[in-house]
């Protein structure tokens, strides 16, 4: 089995990589820079995936592949609602969460339908369901859309063979994480974990009580992508440790 996982270089990318490998997979990850811990079985491919000649050059490198992990994504832009927001503050964020994504299964998707047989993972966000205008609009929103963009293309490509499934991880243990609690902490004068407990109370609370390991998301993903979720295809799985409020 051949993987490609975007924004694999560290985090969840690089735990769902780390997954793939441990399975015996043939990994291939991207990412605009390498990192010093990167795992030596995973063949690295430097690329910024905004870049249109970027995306042809990894496209042409990697030929084809079984499984595509579109992990890429990430806070772009500044806090504080849509008085602060510029037009390209919002086509940065849909470059970002969503036509990376786009452009990468347009170019591989041909292949896995000619061979009847692939699947595609968006990792998503729990901010597509429960954006924050103070902190996040552009990302909850443009995540969003790719949910919206995810489900149709999963209709489309499901009698071709292919499936199409998205991930929607809680507050997930990573560096970018870790950094943004901690800013908040030395902002407010207090520690870590209160400075987590404040967060999550804004959406209701984690009933786990931490954050996900990025591990455990991986586990989840390699269930998706394995024979055993062969009739899962469209669907949206929500990885917050039960804190969504709704149901859905």
């Amino acid at each position: 089995m051949k993987v490609l996982v975007t924004g694999g270089t560290k985090g969840i990318g690089k735990a769902i990589a780390d997954k793939f490998s441990q399975e015996g997979a043939e990994v291939i990850v991207t990412a605009r820079n390498a990192a010093p811990d990167m795992n030596k079985q995973h063949r690295f491919i430097a690329a910024d995936l905004s870049k249109p000649e970027d995306i042809s050059r990894l496209v042409n490198e990697v030929k084809d592949v079984d499984v595509l992990i579109n992990n890429i994504g990430g806070v772009n832009t500044p806090g504080g609602g849509f008085s602060v927001l510029t037009d390209q503050h919002w086509l940065d964020a849909l470059q970002l969460n969503l036509l990376t994504s786009v452009s990468l299964d347009r170019a591989l998707l041909p292949g896995m339908i000619e061979r009847k047989h692939g699947v595609i993972i968006h990792i998503s966000s729990v901010s597509a369901l429960q954006p924050f205008w103070d902190l996040n609009m552009t990302y909850g929103i443009s995540k969003a859309a790719l949910n919206a963009y995810s489900k149709t293309l999963a209709t489309e490509v499901a009698p071709k063979g292919v499936r199409v499934v998205t991930v929607s991880p809680g507050m997930t243990k990573t560096a970018p994480m870790e950094s943004f609690v901690n800013d908040i902490a030395a902002a407010s004068g207090i520690t870590f974990d209160q400075a987590f407990q404040a967060i999550s109370a804004r959406i209701g609370g984690v009933p786990f009580g931490r954050m996900a390991e990025p591990a455990e998301v991986a586990e989840l993903v390699s269930f998706l992508v394995s024979p055993k979720a062969s009739y899962i295809t469209g669907a949206n799985y929500v990885l917050d440790g039960g804190a969504t409020p709704v149901v859905r």
